[in-house]
């Protein structure tokens, strides 16, 4: 019925414990101050394989209230992409523009565009698919994708059985602080 790219993010099904590094403020490019805190992860393949739900809980971040994510993945098979979609208990109603990208030597590099704080920006999206331990990184671009800066890192463990196979897994770059 797909491609093997519609398997690509099958690594990440399952529960997980995450461990969040992020900026402060992640709307301020000049932040340089980083926060960490633990949330736990349940994703769930969805539509036959060609998409899950990944729901995140974060009972107790050191930048605000406790927030609930919901992040919905999407395959194309004409385009052989993926789209991801992101909402937050902290901006209720709001789901922000998808991303858009695919896998390569088990790295995903997913793009897209949106406001953040009233400024167009770019955004990133790094996933590692390592079955047992992925990681995701975040980067906002300022000035069109030219620059990038990291400001959100989680790293993955497992809590439970898998429930998919996962690709090969890639390094990514380690944020500077």
């Amino acid at each position: 019925m797909t491609s093997s790219g519609a398997a690509a993010f099958d690594f990440i099904h399952g529960p997980w414990t995450v461990h969040n590094r992020k900026r402060r403020d992640v709307t301020d490019p000049a932040c340089d101050e980083w926060v960490e805190f633990d949330a736990s992860s349940e994703v769930i393949p969805v539509l036959q394989g060609v998409g899950h739900l990944d729901r995140m809980t974060v009972p107790e971040p050191p930048d605000g209230p406790a927030f609930e994510g919901l992040t919905l993945r999407l395959f194309d098979p004409s385009d052989e992409a993926w789209r991801i979609w992101w909402s937050s208990s902290r901006a209720p109603g709001r789901v922000d523009p998808p991303l858009v990208g695919r896998f390569s030597d088990g790295l995903g590099v997913f793009e897209g565009e949106d406001v953040v704080a009233g400024r167009p920006i770019r955004l990133r999206f790094e996933w590692r698919a390592d079955p047992s331990s992925p990681r995701w990184e975040q980067s906002f671009s300022y000035d069109g994708g030219v620059t990038w800066t990291v400001n959100w890192v989680m790293a993955f463990t497992r809590t439970g059985e898998a429930v998919g196979q996962g690709a090969p897994s890639a390094p990514l770059a380690t944020p500077q602080t």
